[in-house]
C-alpha cells in the first residue's frame, strides 16, 4: 500500500530518476525540473512531501521553499543540495524546511528522511482529532443495559471489534448508534488512533464532498487553501457516518469506493490518496 504523495523538484535528471526508483514502491512520486513547475503542481494537486533542490534553473530554491510554506503550510519539505553548508542548512530550517540532506545521498538516507518527515505529518494530523481527555480509553462507552438483547449486542461488538470489517449499525434516532460505534472502536486494534463521527444530515450537500475528501487550493470559489478531508484526518482510525442514507447517490458511490478501495481523491485533485480507515 502506498502511503503518501511526493513531489521531487530537481533539475538533474539522474537525481529525479534516482529518487523515483528509491521511493516509488512505497509512495506516489512525481518529478519536475523547475521551481515554477513546483509552485504550479502544488496549486493543482495535493502532496504530502516535497524534495526540493536549492539550486534550480529559474527560481532560487529558498524562494520556492518560502512560497511553499506560505501557500501550503501542511506540506513537509526536505531540502536537497550539493552545496551543503551550515549556513544554508540553518537558513532552510528558518524558512520552514523539515529536513536537509546533501548530495550525494544513499537510498537509506533518503528513505529515513522521508519516513521521518511523513511520520511527523501523520502525528500532527492525529493530534487534530484526538479524543477529549474526559473520554478515557479503558472505560467502556456503554455502561448500562443487562437485558438479553443488550447482552447480544455486547457479544456482537466483541466479535466484530477485532476485525477490519465495515459495520452497518441500524436503529432509530436516539437509540445509541454512535455509542455502539465508539465501543467497537475502543475494543479494536485502532483504539489509539482517531475516532471521527460525521452527521451526514447536518452538512450542506455542496460542501460535503470537500469536507469528506478534502480539496485543492483554487478548485472552487472560496477554496483559498488546500484542505485535508475528514477521511485523511481519521487515517488509521475509525470513521462513523451518522444517517448515511441522507447522502446523495453520487456521494454514496464515492464513499463506497473509499471504503472498498481504501483510496480517495480530493476535490480538484488529479492523484488518489491511499487511506487506512475503518
Amino acid at each position: 500500500m502506498k502511503s503518501g504523495n511526493i513531489l521531487v523538484v530537481d533539475d538533474e535528471k539522474v537525481i529525479r530518476d534516482g529518487c523515483q526508483d528509491i521511493l516509488r514502491k512505497d509512495y506516489y512520486v512525481e518529478c519536475i525540473e523547475t521551481g515554477r513547475e513546483a509552485i504550479n503542481a502544488l496549486a493543482k494537486d495535493l502532496f504530502h512531501l516535497v524534495l526540493l533542490d536549492l539550486k534550480l534553473p529559474d527560481i532560487d530554491g529558498m524562494q520556492v521553499l518560502e512560497k511553499i510554506k506560505k501557500e501550503n503550510p501542511h506540506v513537509e519539505v526536505i531540502v536537497i543540495t550539493a552545496y551543503a553548508t551550515i549556513e544554508s542548512a540553518v537558513e532552510a530550517v528558518k524558512k520552514g524546511a523539515d529536513d536537509y540532506i546533501s548530495k550525494p545521498f544513499t537510498p537509506q538516507e533518503l528513505r529515513l528522511s522521508v519516513q521521518k518527515a511523513l511520520r511527523k505529518k501523520s502525528l500532527e494530523l492525529e493530534n487534530i482529532y484526538l479524543k477529549e481527555k474526559t473520554e478515557k480509553r479503558d472505560e467502556p462507552v456503554i455502561t448500562v443495559g443487562n437485558s438479553p438483547k443488550m447482552k447480544r449486542i455486547y457479544e456482537l461488538i466483541r466479535k466484530v471489534a477485532p476485525t477490519d470489517s465495515t459495520v452497518l449499525i441500524c436503529g432509530e434516532s436516539g437509540t445509541g448508534k454512535e455509542l455502539i460505534a465508539r465501543e467497537i472502536h475502543r475494543q479494536s486494534l485502532r483504539r489509539d488512533r482517531p475516532f471521527l463521527a460525521v452527521d451526514c444530515g447536518a452538512l450542506v450537500e455542496t460542501l460535503l464532498e470537500s469536507e469528506l475528501f478534502g480539496h485543492i487550493k483554487g478548485s472552487f470559489t472560496d477554496a483559498y487553501s488546500t484542505k485535508h478531508g475528514s477521511f485523511e484526518l481519521a487515517n488509521g482510525g475509525t470513521f462513523f457516518f451518522d444517517e448515511v442514507a441522507n447522502l446523495s447517490l453520487g456521494i454514496q458511490a464515492k464513499l463506497l469506493r473509499a471504503t472498498q478501495e481504501r483510496e480517495i481523491r480530493p476535490v480538484g485533485g488529479e492523484k488518489p490518496i491511499r487511506i487506512d480507515v475503518r
